[in-house]
């Protein structure tokens, strides 16, 4: 990705009393980006999502959104945002449209066109003129996406917005989001605590923990700034491992395991030691990645720490 970030954080902090509760966070998210937010509990993730939303002021650091910084050009940088902290709410009594009319008031930028299509984007077109109180958790959810990029925001960030849905909602969020970042080119800052479905639905994750970033990792696609190359344990099968294992000394910590040449690359890498391989001659029958799930990484990182 080569465009200019959405939102940068700079050196984010947040103190309250004599206790720090974000330390330095810095991250950018760029246009077409789903962004995951993981951190156990107490991490100070959803602190730092109510600084991006104008809920909650910086002691230090600052927040640009679409080049706009939140501490001294608020209004034109909040504008470009769309947000769900925690659950959406709505009026129960009226229908899924007219709370989206209602909402839709406050912004003389938003025509019924556009009104039609964020509800076709999140697929309640056959239910909007329900009223919203025999709405299901996750149909509620995807109102309030729709009512969250009505005004076609640059940056949507959601809180936790998996909270209580069943397996087929969770599913139908995450297809939205992502259609939304590939579709409208918004850039999408979520945090869950269900990490198996953050390495589904995101391009890169940062990890929080005790106030700072620990990491940025890049999940799919190219790696943006901050974010370092996947290392991947990699298993050759070749017909000498152990002359193998001596052709790549120097490589990196290489073993024999289960009669299999085993070690630790990157997808460039992979390709290197392939072709390094076949030039020594030796016969390379298959070679496959052992990839940890973003579930064991987060464990490694933060010493097994509860995600929450």
């Amino acid at each position: 990705m080569s465009q200019a970030p959405i939102v940068r954080l700079q050196d984010v902090t947040k103190v309250i009393g004599k206790r720090t509760i974000i330390d330095r966070v810095s991250f950018e998210v760029r246009p077409g980006e789903v962004f995951g937010f993981l951190g156990p509990n107490g991490s100070g993730k959803t602190t730092t999502i109510r600084m991006m939303v104008g809920l909650m002021g910086l002691t230090s650091g600052d927040i640009h959104i679409g080049g706009h910084s939140i501490r001294t050009d608020f209004p034109k940088a909040i504008v470009q945002v769309g947000a769900i902290v925690e659950n959406p709410e709505m009026y129960k009594f009226l229908t899924g449209y007219q709370n989206l009319l209602h909402y839709a008031r406050m912004n003389s930028s938003i025509t019924k066109e556009r009104i039609q299509e964020a509800i076709e984007l999140v697929g309640l077109q056959d239910r909007i003129h329900d009223k919203v109180k025999k709405y299901s958790l996750g149909m509620r959810q995807r109102l309030g996406v729709a009512q969250a990029i009505m005004h076609r925001p640059k940056l949507l960030v959601l809180d936790e917005p998996t909270n209580g849905l069943d397996p087929a909602g969770i599913r139908e969020l995450r297809d939205y989001l992502r259609l939304l970042a590939r579709d409208e080119g918004t850039a999408v800052v979520v945090s869950s605590h269900m990490l198996s479905e953050m390495e589904l639905m995101c391009d890169r994750v940062a990890i929080l923990q005790k106030g700072q970033i620990i990491d940025v990792r890049s999940i799919r696609g190219e790696s943006g700034v901050g974010s370092k190359p996947t290392l991947e344990e990699v298993q050759f099968d070749v017909d000498h491992p152990d002359a193998a294992l001596g052709i790549l000394e120097g490589q990196g910590s290489g073993r024999i395991s289960d009669g299999l040449l085993t070690l630790s690359s990157d997808r460039a890498g992979i390709a290197a030691i392939n072709r390094r391989l076949v030039e020594a001659g030796i016969n390379i029958y298959g070679i496959r990645v052992k990839t940890k799930s973003l579930e064991d990484q987060f464990l490694e990182m933060t010493g097994s720490e509860t995600i929450g």
